[in-house]
């Protein structure tokens, strides 16, 4: 048998190895053909939007829209104000004595003239009488002196007395009625002190806590050896610290009350124009929260300068108050009516944007298509807002939804927004079906 040659050998073993090599080569590209497969997959897929769109064919934005209406709006301005009494009134005794009694309630309404204290009248009644009987002492004396002039007058026509005792009986009568007209004021002042042992309010209004009991002395300045502390209506009430007067009652006037706010500079030409031609101007008083109409009022007068460090003027509006509503000293959210714009294109404030565009709203056109459109504003009532320029009644404009939007969009309402409320009333019940406004946002309408 013959042996093979080197050259047998080396075939055989060269074409085992060359398959091998085919077989990873192909292995290699399937791998490398399903990962760009794969690949492609996951980027057609991402590039399609919702329902397995492209990101060039989105469907609809779904978005919700109101129209522009033209609707009477009613102009506000709003401030902070503080409740004042028409009138503070500190009751002092106006002389000294014995206080035998406190005749008010505290914390209740008085009336003008009601009695509130009462001093002992008695030394002022022994005044009095002493007073009375100098005046009736001189009187009979005066009378005498007269019966006396008239014998001297006639006996003098008989030149049966000196002319110069004649006269001097005429001085003495006239002396006595000088005398006579001093005792009569003297009577007159003791009656007065009398009467002051009397305390009466001086105004009707409501009387504050009580500040000096029964049983103390008190004098022009208060209570004898009283200290008083500043009560929160500005008056003042016995307690702790201090050496201030003392009075017997602190009667606020609050029916009607007055209510203090300030307007900024740029606000108040329009406003005080308006109060000098003599047109009253609605006020409503809200509570602290800006949730509760507590009075309605008109503006009354207007500071004669604006305060330098803060921008603004003092006004003052004037409230019936009947039920109470406002306390002095209470904190209130005013609003003042300025004007009433007649037919104002007005769209929810929700609608209107504010960007790198400027001021601008999201308008619905043919196709459901919106068009980004540029606005100027302007006064803003509840939820409105005034459009002075950029948008017609009657059309359309996106409320919600803004920020998936851009010029030309193509959109879908998903939701019939509600109708606006028809016609705005410009009184105290406007804003609410129930008759109570709602407040309008701090800072007010411009």
């Amino acid at each position: 048998m013959t042996a093979p040659t080197p050259a047998s050998d080396s075939v055989a073993i060269t074409q085992p190895a060359s398959r091998r090599g085919r077989w990873l080569l192909a292995i290699v590209a399937l791998l490398v053909a399903g990962g760009l497969w794969w690949r492609l997959g996951d980027v057609g897929h991402a590039q399609k939007g919702p329902g397995g769109m492209g990101r060039g064919e989105q469907g609809p934005q779904p978005v919700t829209a109101a129209v522009a209406k033209a609707l009477p709006l009613p102009v506000w301005f709003t401030a902070l104000g503080t409740v004042t009494p028409r009138s503070l009134v500190n009751v002092m005794p106006r002389v000294a004595g014995l206080l035998q009694s406190v005749d008010y309630k505290q914390g209740r309404m008085v009336k003008a003239g009601q009695l509130l204290a009462q001093i002992d009248p008695r030394p002022f009644q022994i005044a009095v009488a002493q007073a009375q009987a100098q005046v009736e002492q001189t009187q009979a004396q005066l009378a005498g002196a007269q019966r006396d002039l008239v014998r001297y007058e006639t006996l003098l026509g008989q030149d049966s007395i000196a002319a110069q005792q004649v006269s001097d009986q005429r001085a003495t009568v006239a002396q006595l009625k000088a005398t006579l007209d001093a005792n009569k004021a003297a009577l007159n002042n003791a009656k007065l002190q009398l009467s002051w042992t009397r305390i009466t309010a001086p105004v009707a209004g409501l009387a504050g806590l009580r500040p000096v009991d029964a049983g103390n002395m008190v004098t022009t300045s208060g209570a004898v050896g009283a200290v008083t502390v500043a009560n929160s209506g500005g008056g003042t009430s016995a307690g702790s610290g201090g050496g201030n007067a003392t009075p017997i009652a602190v009667i606020a006037q609050v029916q009607p009350v007055d209510a203090t706010f300030a307007l900024p500079q740029q606000q108040i030409g329009e406003v005080v124009g308006q109060l000098l031609h003599g047109k009253q101007l609605e006020v409503q008083a809200w509570d602290a929260r800006n949730t509760k109409l507590l009075a309605t009022g008109k503006l009354v007068a207007a500071d004669n300068q604006i305060n330098t460090s803060t921008g603004t003027l003092n006004l003052r509006a004037e409230f019936d108050n009947k039920d109470l509503a406002l306390f002095p000293n209470q904190f209130i959210n005013v609003r003042l009516l300025v004007r009433t714009l007649p037919d104002a294109v007005v769209v929810p404030s929700t609608a209107v944007a504010v960007g790198a565009p400027g001021t601008y709203v999201y308008v619905i056109g043919a196709g459901d298509k919106v068009a980004l459109r540029k606005v100027v504003t302007g006064a803003a009532y509840e939820n409105l807002t005034q459009i002075v320029s950029g948008v017609r009644p009657g059309e359309r404009v996106v409320t919600d939804g803004l920020d998936r939007l851009r010029d030309g969009s193509k959109v879908r309402v998903v939701q019939a927004r509600q109708a606006m409320p028809g016609p705005v009333a410009s009184g105290a019940h406007a804003g609410r079906p129930d008759g109570k406004a709602k407040p309008a946002a701090a800072g007010g309408a411009h």
